[in-house]
């Protein structure tokens, strides 16, 4: 394996897991008991813009395969970095907002569109950030 991920758990909250599923080296996914909604937390470590596009290509179908087992009913879906994406300052509605970092490149092209196809949001573009 060349790549990894991992989320730690807080003692306090090790009991509200209810299943674990790692997928590959790029991605895990968590899903724990909560109320009024369950919570789905999904660690992904994308290709970097280097890697051919069937590598990529693959890491979106994992992703997509990943997500089908996370319940749309009642269930809070968070999915965290590591994009290797730059998506840019422009705003999309329902997608990003308007404080996105850099250029927007090939991999935030891709992850804009995908987030589009899905209903997400990248959160981390909604609110002003520090420079880099």
């Amino acid at each position: 394996r060349r790549n990894g991920v991992a989320l730690i758990v807080n003692k306090r909250v090790r009991n509200a897991v209810l299943r674990c599923n790692l997928k590959n080296d790029r991605m895990i996914s968590v899903h724990f008991q909560g109320k009024p909604f369950s919570i789905t937390v999904t660690q992904v470590y994308a290709p970097t813009t280097n890697v051919n596009e069937a590598e990529v290509e693959r890491f979106y179908e994992d992703l997509q395969d990943l997500l089908e087992l996370t319940s749309k009913k009642k269930n809070v879906l968070f999915i965290i970095r590591d994009w290797n994406a730059k998506v840019g300052s422009q705003e999309i509605l329902g997608v990003t907002g308007k404080f996105g970092l850099g250029v927007k490149n090939e991999a935030g092209q891709r992850l804009t569109e995908f987030c589009q196809e899905k209903a997400l949001v990248i959160a981390n573009t909604l609110s002003q950030q520090h420079k880099r």
